[in-house]
Formats: structure tokens, C-alpha cells, sequence
């Protein structure tokens, strides 16, 4: 016996499956299983069910066969539901609805307003998106943005839990530490450069948990200890800036190409720079304690010399000696 959600996800599937038909014209199993991100097999049952169901669904053979709907057929499924509208008014861009969890309805929302335009606008619209591009994986000089990998099952019950009101249990493991169950009032989900994270009140203090550190998460029954209204800029904006204020902060000098200064400084507290007569840049810049720092300048790899401290010095050559090491003998099989 299917649960009620198994035959609500089905719905939502058989809906865009005709959406697509409807856009497409004709899709071949195949490429319907990759738009759906379900097997082909899958796909096949689906069109059995939507004939059975009178949905003029037919199959066309040959090399530039697929599956098309009857000319003139027009479905009445425009309505967006919840998580759509939400996908719609929180992502502004695929990496957002991702981000939150909400990429398949991002997506199923798109489809159903592009059915609602009139053909005319239909093609318009089709034609401008292939020539736009917002936000791609990787910039002109190839490397990829690091983007949090959160299971969707977590993104799905913290978002859930920030825009319903109710607490929120989650299963976190702190830079350094075991993994422990945390019992949280959620307040907002904010993404920064691909990391997605949940502001939280937790015995009525503040707390920020990196949503990527999240295994499991379960929203829980009682409601939330929270205000009705949040400026959730102004409170990320207030945590970043105790953050920034609080640690060992240490300051380190280094010299590095000018094309590797953002690699260095990305994430620094503060920086300045002069330019040197060989062509580098000298930095001095501030990080929030020793283990950011080293993790800075690490990045730059072979093209940073560290001038000062002397620690941090030795904290590169330490590590560097050691990757050299492990690569002069064979890896192991």
C-alpha cells in the first residue's frame, strides 16, 4: 500500500511529465528520464498511466522517435503549489533553491508558468533563456565553486521547520567534534557563497550550525520560541560581526602573485597590500585565529612565501614536507 506522500509525488510527476510534452513536443523515454531524474522504466509505467488515464499521450517510432501528446491537447495544471510559489520567491536562481532544498519545485514551478504563457510567449521565452546564463559551476580560469553538499532529507525539514514556526532536532558535528543531537528554535536559512546555514536560538541563546554538518534532522511538534518578524539580514549581519570580533585573530604577511590574491584573502578579516619590485603583491592580512590562516595560504599553494610569523612558516614547510613524502613512494593498493 503506497503512502499518501508516494502518491502525491507521483502526481507531481505525472503533471510535469505532460508539461514537458507540452513544451518539448516530443522527448524520447530517455530524455524524459533525465529531466524527471527517474528510470526509464519508470517513465514508461508513467505514460501507461496517463493513457489509462485519457491523456492523449502516443508513441512515435523511429531514429527520431519519442513520446508527444495529440495537437491541441491543453492541460488546466498551472496551479503552483507551496513549495513552488516558496522556490519561486526565495531562489531568484537555481543554486538558491538548491541551497534550501527546493530544486525539483523550482523547477516544476518554471514549467507550469511557461505552460500558462501564450505559444507566442512560450517561444520567446524559450529562445531568451538559452542565450542567459546566471551563476555557472566554474569561472574563466576552470575552478569549480565550493558548493555545500546537504543531503536533501535535511534541507527538506530545515526549511520546513523555518517557515512553519516549529523546533527543530538535529543531529550536528561541529568543526572538530563528534556528532550530537541538538534540540533548536529555527530563525532563518542564509546561503554565503555556496554554504547554506541555519540560525537558530537554542536555550534562548543565539546559534549559527553549518547546514553541510547536519546528518539528520527531524522537525519536531512544538512550536518554535521565536519572534514574528525577523530582519534575517540584519540578524546574519549581527552574527558575522560577533564572529569576526571573537578568537585568537592573527595577523600574517605574505608575498604572493597578484592573480592569487583573491585565493589568499577570501575569506580574511582584513587586508592590505603594497606591490613589491620582483611583481608580487606583499599582503598583510588578519584571520580569525591559527588554523584559518594556515588554511589561507595553504590555497595559494607553491606561489605564496609566507615572510611572517615564524609558526605559520613552519606550519606550511611541516605540512609540505609531509605531502611530499607520502608521494615519493608508491600508494598503497
Amino acid at each position: 500500500m503506497y503512502s499518501s506522500s508516494v502518491w502525491r509525488v507521483r502526481a507531481d510527476r505525472l503533471v510535469s511529465l505532460v508539461l514537458l510534452l507540452r513544451r518539448h513536443g516530443r522527448l524520447s523515454a530517455s530524455a524524459l528520464a533525465h529531466e524527471l531524474e527517474v528510470s526509464t522504466r519508470t517513465v514508461l509505467r508513467d505514460v501507461e498511466a496517463l493513457s489509462a488515464a485519457g491523456v492523449p499521450v502516443y508513441a512515435e517510432r523511429g531514429r527520431h522517435g519519442g513520446f508527444a501528446l495529440l495537437p491541441g491537447f491543453r492541460t488546466e495544471l498551472t496551479g503552483l503549489t507551496h513549495d513552488e510559489a516558496l522556490a519561486l520567491v526565495v531562489a531568484g536562481s537555481r543554486e538558491g533553491a538548491e541551497a534550501f532544498g527546493l530544486g525539483p519545485s523550482l523547477a516544476s514551478a518554471l514549467l507550469k508558468i511557461v505552460d500558462a504563457l501564450p505559444e507566442d510567449n512560450r517561444l520567446t521565452a524559450a529562445r531568451a533563456a538559452e542565450r542567459l546564463l546566471l551563476e555557472p559551476a566554474a569561472d574563466l580560469l576552470s575552478r569549480r565553486r565550493e558548493v555545500d553538499d546537504v543531503p536533501g532529507d535535511v534541507a527538506t525539514a530545515a526549511r520546513r521547520a523555518v517557515v512553519t514556526g516549529r523546533r527543530l532536532r538535529i543531529l550536528y558535528a561541529a568543526a572538530g567534534q563528534d556528532a550530537r543531537w541538538r534540540t533548536v528554535d529555527p530563525v532563518g536559512l542564509v546561503t554565503v557563497r555556496g554554504q547554506t546555514y541555519l540560525l537558530a536560538t537554542r536555550s534562548g541563546a543565539d546559534r549559527t550550525y553549518r547546514l553541510s554538518r547536519v546528518t539528520e534532522a527531524e522537525v519536531l511538534p512544538g512550536a518554535a520560541e521565536r519572534p514574528d518578524h525577523v530582519d534575517l539580514a540584519q540578524a546574519w549581519h549581527e552574527r558575522t560581526t560577533r564572529f569576526r570580533a571573537g578568537g585568537e585573530q592573527v595577523t600574517v604577511v605574505v608575498l604572493l602573485p597578484p592573480e592569487h590574491r583573491g585565493d589568499a584573502v577570501g575569506t580574511a578579516l582584513t587586508a592590505r597590500e603594497t606591490a613589491e619590485p620582483d611583481g608580487r603583491l606583499r599582503l598583510e592580512a588578519t584571520f580569525q585565529d591559527r588554523r584559518h590562516a594556515e588554511w589561507a595560504v595553504w590555497q595559494v599553494a607553491t606561489d605564496a612565501e609566507v615572510v611572517e610569523p615564524a609558526w605559520l612558516r613552519d606550519a606550511v614547510r611541516d605540512r609540505a614536507v609531509a605531502v611530499a613524502d607520502r608521494h615519493a613512494r608508491p600508494a598503497d593498493t
